[in-house]
């Protein structure tokens, strides 16, 4: 089979540089274009010295536009890009019979209106709503594999979503009540120069943020809800920790029935995905098991005083929250092994 010809536009972010780093050793794909509006013109080596002397080392950036990718003769792209520009090159980029993968949340929400409360503005591409498939692997596998558009998940909702979508499908928890608490590594703000994300203003530093109504909770209780079969509301308290990447997150959801159910569900719905690691034994969640790989791990604890059960994740937010993810989607489009590129 000849390489899938790929074009990321994007690359100059944190996740954009993730997927480069983790398609240059894709034997499968051939990355055809790399676009940045800051570095066009510029060979790749020179904007990440890590990629001197390598496959793509020379590879220049070109201008931001779609139509540098079709040109380049692009079948599927990857588009790395800031929240409200994602409509800008899919809709030229899908008529030009490409497929699409948005890493931003411009097509994960179903409705415009929703998209709109918690994004602002008008959807510019709603017509593109209904068609786009929620890029969670392991959960909408054989959409993927068929879709033009698929719309990769952020890197808190997959954290939640992949420890409660078995559990409110199995009816193991309750859909009323749960709390989530989550704590992200500065890269999750991107690469951008702010104040409020500069070293001396984070490190050694914990701070909330996103209270009471994050963004990202529109995905994820649109996601919760086609789970549990009714609508589901959810609280969530994100963190901005010092290190550089990586997600943790807790999760307090009420027991539905017994607690077994919780690993019954979790077993079943994970013991043969790739790239779920379910812990056991005295075994938590901890950030510098998963960071650099696509792995998500869980573990659960029942607490009978409460009768609640602790759910708990672990992933890196630039991997398995942005571009591990996105290259699982492009695997499973491109008829590669979902694995390539990952392991």
């Amino acid at each position: 089979m000849s390489a899938v010809k790929i074009a990321i536009a994007g690359a100059s972010g944190y996740g954009g540089e993730e997927l480069l780093r983790l398609l240059s050793g894709h034997e499968g794909v051939e990355i055809v274009a790399v676009t940045s509006r800051s570095a066009a013109g510029s060979a790749l080596g020179e904007m990440y010295p890590r990629f001197l002397g390598t496959r793509y080392g020379g590879l220049k950036f070109s201008a931001s536009t779609a139509e540098a990718m079709v040109a380049a003769g692009a079948e599927i792209a990857v588009l790395a890009l800031p929240h409200g520009l994602a409509h800008e090159f899919a809709v030229p980029l899908l008529a030009a019979g490409l497929r699409v993968i948005d890493r931003s949340a411009d097509f994960r929400i179903r409705d415009a209106a929703v998209f709109e409360e918690f994004y602002g503005g008008k959807h510019q591409a709603p017509e593109l709503l209904a068609e786009s498939v929620y890029g969670l692997p392991e959960i909408y596998r054989d959409e993927i594999k068929a879709a033009r558009l698929v719309a990769s998940p952020g890197c808190y909702p997959t954290s939640m979503l992949l420890p409660l979508i078995p559990l409110l499908r199995a009816g193991a928890v309750s859909a009323e009540g749960i709390a989530v608490s989550s704590m992200s590594g500065v890269s999750g703000a991107g690469r951008k120069a702010e104040v409020a994300y500069s070293f001396c203003e984070t490190t050694g530093s914990l701070r909330p943020y996103g209270v009471p109504k994050h963004r990202h909770l529109a995905e994820v209780e649109q996601e919760l809800s086609l789970a549990a079969g009714s609508g589901v509301r959810i609280s969530f308290t994100p963190h901005l920790v010092p290190v550089s990447r990586g997600i943790l997150t807790t999760i307090y959801a009420p027991l539905a029935g017994k607690a077994e159910a919780v690993g019954a569900a979790l077993e079943a719905a994970y013991a043969r995905e790739p790239f779920v690691r379910l812990l056991s034994g005295s075994q938590f969640p901890d950030t510098k098991n998963v960071v650099g790989t696509n792995f998500i791990d869980i573990a659960w604890r029942p607490d009978p005083r409460t009768g609640r059960v602790v759910l708990m994740s672990a992933e890196d937010n630039l991997v398995k929250g942005a571009a591990g993810q996105a290259i699982q989607s492009l695997n499973l489009m491109a008829g590669c092994r979902e694995t390539d590129g990952l392991l």
